[in-house]
């Protein structure tokens, strides 16, 4: 991976550790809400468990999220983000079955208007477990590029978030033509959970999230070493 600067999961981040700092902005996080498991039917966490589950990833911080939720390795099936609904409505994706989803962006208002039921929500399990928000996240910049330019870099990104938020019916306008079936109004609430002032900067609640999360990971078996996060100053 050579990009100088990138988006990055918080659970992907905790491979990265050796060449990329975290950016203190640009930060996504879910203050008692996060990725959803939806299914057909509503379903215990002990049917979660057995079941089988679409997710979007493995290195993504949901799946993190739902490993710790769940204490188990469970079964999984690899779907494109923005496909996991209809391989819940389907029950199968690529002849392989589907019990559950677990759905990341939009999907977290739209899976309703699809008659599927809400069995987790991970940032609101994660809040109960820390009292914290549930980093997921960030943007992560090459420790090699030198102090001045990551400082400079930084504050640009900094300048740019706060001219979006101060600016938010121009920016909404722009990313709606991005959106994937919502509406301006449902476009609006999901732009409000998670670009907000945890996207200004982590802060010291946001930074120990952070560091609670890569801790239980590893204590859980899912990250193979322990991570301590850097951030620039």
């Amino acid at each position: 991976m050579n990009w100088k600067l990138t988006a990055v999961s918080l659970h992907a981040y905790a491979y990265l550790t050796n060449k990329y700092a975290l950016c203190p902005c640009g930060a996504s996080m879910g203050d008692r809400y996060g990725p959803m498991v939806v299914a057909r039917r509503k379903r215990s966490l002990d049917e979660l468990r057995v079941g089988s589950i679409a997710i979007p990833g493995k290195l993504t911080t949901a799946y993190l999220a739902l490993r710790l939720v769940l204490g188990v390795d469970f079964t999984h099936v690899l779907v494109p983000f923005d496909r996991i609904l209809d391989a819940v409505e389907a029950g199968q994706w690529e002849g392989k079955p589907v019990d559950a989803g677990l759905i990341i962006h939009e999907g977290q208002l739209t899976y309703g208007e699809r008659k599927l039921e809400l069995c987790l929500d991970t940032g609101q399990w994660w809040f109960e477990q820390t009292g914290l928000p549930l980093p997921l996240g960030a943007n992560a910049i090459r420790k090699d590029l030198g102090a001045k330019v990551i400082s400079d870099v930084n504050r640009l990104l900094r300048e740019s978030i706060r001219y979006g938020l101060e600016h938010r019916d121009e920016a909404l306008d722009y990313a709606l033509r991005y959106g994937r079936d919502l509406d301006r109004d449902q476009a609006d609430r999901f732009v409000g959970m998670y670009v907000n002032d945890w996207t200004l900067d982590f802060g010291p609640r946001g930074r120990e999230a952070v560091a609670e999360l890569l801790a239980r990971g590893h204590a859980a078996g899912v990250i193979p070493r322990l991570v301590r996060p850097e951030f620039i100053d």
